[in-house]
């Protein structure tokens, strides 16, 4: 008899793999009701393509350093893949392959004629001078070549990437083909091709959902209270167009500390603040909170906008919120999703 437990990859272990484990554990839990669809569960569970590249770089004091990227073709059967490019100090392998399958579920969910797929290096891009920066994006641009493309695959701006980021890209892969090809990036430069609206996609995503979630459990936006984690990209589009709207953003999280204003913060200002120093640390007029109490904060719409795997096991009972509007890639870990249902919350 074969033995068939002994030819199981060990990225299908779901308890020790981080994201990649919440991702499997999420694929469990849906698979009773997937119906006839059950039989691609084992298709989803097994990334299509996995790259791990060496990135050296020379340093503007003539050292020379190296960095580890990625990039993850989850599932290309829907078309090409799609998925951002994070450059941060805590990227693993785990979590590019959670990031890719997620992009898979989005792009299908919504019906987009994409797969799933997903870029990263390990390092903080704030250690780096700007020279640096464009050195490591073109090196690992070049180290990916042979996956990406308009046709293959298409990197995005994600965690510390931009515009910027996605015009060397586009840049360096363009030279290595010998000629202009605006379309293997999205989220590029206006003046490159890019896409009216596109820095704040993300951040109006989730205000409209919230909207649609307020309109559904009779919230009103007016005065409705919002907390926030991550004032990136996403939670700082989130907040300005929740203020906008009425509503009072009365607490922000960053990596450099959380914030508290019951009468509601002014994200404009919040974000000249975040501009000029780093983060969300000594806002005037704010107060500072110690870390885990933001979760406690009660509030109608807690906005998670940061990194994965934020709300769980330890903090999901803390959580007075009415609606969790996901602003992150998996930032709730299935334990914490059952901790949410038993209390009500959506």
């Amino acid at each position: 008899m074969l033995d068939r437990t002994s030819s199981i990859p060990s990225y299908l272990d779901a308890n020790h793999l981080g994201p990649w484990g919440t991702f499997l554990q999420q694929v469990d839990r849906v698979t009773p009701y997937l119906g006839s669809l059950s039989r691609w569960v084992e298709t989803l569970k097994r990334p299509k393509r996995i790259l791990i590249v060496d990135v050296p770089i020379a340093l503007d004091d003539g050292t020379v350093t190296h960095f580890e990227g990625y990039r993850v073709q989850h599932n290309l059967s829907r078309g090409p893949g799609k998925g951002g490019v994070r450059f941060h100090q805590d990227v693993t392998l785990a979590e590019v392959m959670a990031l890719a399958a997620w992009m898979s579920i989005k792009n299908a969910a919504v019906n987009v004629p994409y797969g799933g797929a997903k870029g990263g290096i390990r390092v903080d891009p704030r250690d780096l001078t700007m020279g640096e920066l464009e050195r490591m994006t073109r090196r690992y641009t070049s180290e990916i070549n042979l996956l990406i493309g308009p046709q293959t695959d298409i990197p995005a701006p994600d965690v510390n990437t931009n515009e910027q980021i996605m015009a060397w890209m586009m840049d360096t892969y363009s030279m290595n083909h010998g000629k202009t090809a605006t379309g293997v990036v999205t989220g590029k430069p206006i003046s490159l091709g890019g896409s009216l609206g596109r820095r704040d996609a993300t951040g109006h995503g989730v205000f409209v959902m919230s909207g649609e979630a307020a309109r559904r459990l009779g919230i009103d936006i007016v005065g409705a209270r919002v907390t926030v984690q991550g004032f990136g990209n996403v939670g700082g589009v989130a907040a300005r167009l929740f203020a906008d709207a009425g509503a009072k953003v009365i607490a922000v999280q960053d990596h450099t500390g959380t914030i508290f204003a019951g009468g509601g913060l002014d994200p404009r200002a919040l974000q000249a603040h975040v501009d000029s120093t780093g983060g969300v640390k000594d806002f005037p007029g704010a107060e500072a909170l110690a870390r885990d109490d933001f979760w406690g904060i009660e509030t109608e719409f807690l906005i998670p906008a940061a990194l994965e795997g934020q709300i769980n096991e330890f903090n999901a009972q803390k959580i007075r919120a009415k609606v969790v509007v996901e602003g992150a890639n998996g930032p709730t870990t299935p334990a914490a999703d059952d901790i949410l249902h038993d209390k009500g919350i959506l």
